[in-house]
């Protein structure tokens, strides 16, 4: 088999409200600087460099994030930031990529990322994405990644396990049977029981040629959309046709408008530490904690409390005789409510949008 080359694509859009009152429109979750003194967007990128080149990278962002997704990214080739006129889900931003990475390489192999995830074993993370990039360079497989579950999340989707369909470097590669939305607690622990089903990571492989017949068969609205785009690419045309077909493109996430259909999706199975780190409470679980559970991220002080979280780095906090707490701190914000009811934080967000509080967005 000729060695085809790989190329990452890392989606970083975003609107800035799972992590309200830190991320904002402006600083969506991944431009923050959460577990290091790095941004997660940053973190994303490093990551994949064992496995895929500077020059080989391609980021697709908003146009209100473009400027710091550049200045954060020096080293990526100033073309390789591609700029969504509008977000419109997964597919289209993928099916963008695609065309860029095409039109450059046909038989090129795509590693599709998302910018904002967590994961502690980056060196089991790069081998099983060597495993996955080779089912996808063997024929027309559209490839993802499962993650072994540790418990009955309600947070993720999920991918069942189908029949294992070959075997490579001691890892079984299966079919993928089904593909489940966020269940409820019953379904999930079902799930798990089962043995069936994996964590869906958001994390996909294909040649360019596959991904882009799929959408044209499962997608035929958004492949007609992309064809138009492609034939404006390098030309004076490009910006002005990008911002009128990427209006009137139907937003659709790729895994219900292409990966949910197709009979030809493989699973690699993967154990390295991931989270997608989808609210506070997630946060919380990651963290380094006392002896009674609770987490501090800054200035934090916690006196006869338990489960409780504290993130405020600029402030002292204090909290005494509390319990399951999330406190999050900002210089015009404060966050308060019950650990795991973080997740409803976009209620917040929306009463702020509908009150027209545009400072605190």
């Amino acid at each position: 088999m000729v060695r085809k080359t790989i190329y990452a694509v890392i989606m970083a859009g975003g609107k800035g409200t799972r992590f309200w009152p830190r991320s904002r429109r402006k600083k969506p979750k991944h431009l923050l600087e959460i577990f290091s003194g790095k941004t997660i967007l940053r973190e994303t990128v490093d990551r994949i460099k064992p496995l895929v080149s500077d020059e080989n990278i391609y980021v697709v962002t908003g146009r209100g994030h473009a400027n710091e997704v550049r200045r954060q990214l020096p080293e990526i080739p100033e073309p390789h930031i591609l700029i969504e006129p509008v977000g419109r889900n997964t597919a289209p931003c993928i099916g963008l990529a695609a065309l860029h990475v095409h039109m450059r390489d046909p038989e090129g192999v795509m590693v599709v990322l998302p910018s904002d995830h967590f994961i502690s074993n980056e060196k089991e993370f790069i081998r099983v994405l060597s495993i996955a990039v080779r089912m996808a360079a063997r024929g027309s497989a559209l490839v993802t990644v499962g993650v072994t579950p540790t418990g009955p999340e309600t947070g993720y989707g999920y991918v069942e396990k189908g029949e294992i369909l070959t075997r490579f470097k001691k890892e079984d590669i299966y079919q993928a049977k089904s593909f489940r939305e966020k269940p409820d607690l019953k379904k999930a622990k079902a799930f798990i029981r089962s043995g069936r089903f994996l964590w869906n990571s958001g994390i996909f492989l294909w040649k360019t040629s596959t991904i882009l017949d799929a959408i044209k068969v499962f997608l035929p609205d958004l492949h007609e959309g992309l064809r138009k785009i492609e034939e404006a690419l390098d030309t004076r045309r490009e910006k002005d046709v990008l911002q009128k077909t990427y209006r009137r493109i139907a937003p659709v996430s790729i895994d219900y408008g292409v990966m949910e259909k197709s009979g030809e999706v493989l699973v690699v199975k993967g154990k390295f530490g991931w989270s997608d780190v989808g609210n506070w409470d997630a946060l919380w679980e990651l963290l380094e904690k006392d002896a009674k559970g609770n987490a501090v991220i800054g200035q934090g002080i916690v006196v006869d409390s338990r489960r409780s979280f504290v993130y405020s780095p600029d402030k002292l906090v204090a909290l005494i005789d509390v319990e399951d707490l999330i406190v999050v701190e900002t210089k015009d914000s404060v966050l308060i409510c019950k650990r795991g009811s973080s997740q409803h934080v976009r209620k917040i967000v929306d009463i702020l949008e509908k009150r027209k509080l545009k400072k605190y967005l």
